[in-house]
């Protein structure tokens, strides 16, 4: 016979999971609309396990949801790679982000490089994008996408989201091309440019986030535009130093408007969508760190 303890469990944990079903929904029909990226991280994939977004568009609203913890723009003294699924949690994480995400490993707990600068070389079906990795300031980042990059990760993967208006991005880094993909571990944000007016200036590359601290993942996206409206919120990895002028062209093409978003999203229309022109990263290099 079940105790009355045990049956306050099983109810809890039916609630938590309706709450899981619900959220999983809920984030795909809004994941044009939130915050600019989201993936999940610890033991929050359980719960919020969700699509990447990227930002708050311009609702004072949404700012809150994309808040990070401020003390993540301190460059942290050690980097914790955390498993995007935590062992000791009972739920599975939202399916949409289990079949997504692509297991690579994680990299070294040590050993980071911590100065200098790195050059990120994009080889894209539009030509070459070259970024300038701030190294000393973003070691983690910087640390992850050259471990990513050493298992041929973002090989042949497509840059699955353009913003042409209020944000102007180019959202890059998930393998699945869904939105919803990246590694199996999460990290926290790091060189957030606070103070900085704008945050994310034309030629920005920020690495995306759920909006919940230490959710930072592989999806990062290109500023084309210096945005007006973003809070400083998302890692500042680099800048680009060569091919800025494509990612403006494929700009100016426009978007393919997603089919599977709501028609009551009011995010939906022609400014948010696919890229037209199809950006697909052939290989994504790291070189090492330069003084």
């Amino acid at each position: 016979m079940s105790t009355n303890r045990d049956r306050q469990r099983a109810a809890a944990r039916a609630r938590l999971e309706r709450e899981m079903a619900d959220r999983a929904e809920q984030s795909r029909g809004r994941r044009r609309r939130n915050t600019i990226i989201a993936a999940g991280a610890g033991a929050l994939i359980v719960v919020l396990a969700a699509a990447w977004v990227v930002i708050a568009v311009t609702s004072g609203d949404d700012k809150d949801k994309a808040s990070a913890d401020p003390s993540a723009s301190a460059t942290p003294t050690k980097c914790t790679w955390l498993p995007l699924v935590d062992p000791s949690a009972s739920a599975s994480p939202d399916p949409e982000t289990a079949k997504n995400t692509k297991d690579v490993g994680m990299p070294p707990a040590s050993g980071e490089a911590r100065t200098g600068t790195q050059t990120m070389t994009l080889d894209t079906s539009v030509g070459t994008v070259k970024i300038e990795v701030d190294t000393a300031h973003a070691p983690c980042t910087a640390e992850s996408f050259t471990y990513l990059a050493s298992k041929n990760f973002f090989n042949d993967s497509v840059c699955h989201r353009l913003v042409v208006q209020s944000i102007y991005v180019l959202q890059c880094g998930d393998p699945s091309g869904t939105g919803f993909g990246g590694p199996s571990y999460r990290y926290a944000e790091e060189n957030l440019p606070t103070g900085k007016r704008p945050a994310y200036g034309a030629g920005v590359v920020a690495m995306a986030n759920t909006g919940q601290p230490a959710s930072t993942g592989s999806q990062f996206f290109i500023v084309y535009k210096d945005i007006a409206q973003l809070d400083a919120n998302y890692t500042v990895i680099g800048r680009v130093t060569e091919g800025l002028d494509l990612i403006k062209k494929v700009a100016d093409a426009g978007v393919i408007p997603d089919a599977s978003a709501p028609a009551a999203d009011p995010s939906t229309g022609p400014s948010d969508g696919k890229p037209k022109t199809e950006v697909r990263i052939k290989s994504l290099t790291m070189s090492s760190p330069t003084p």
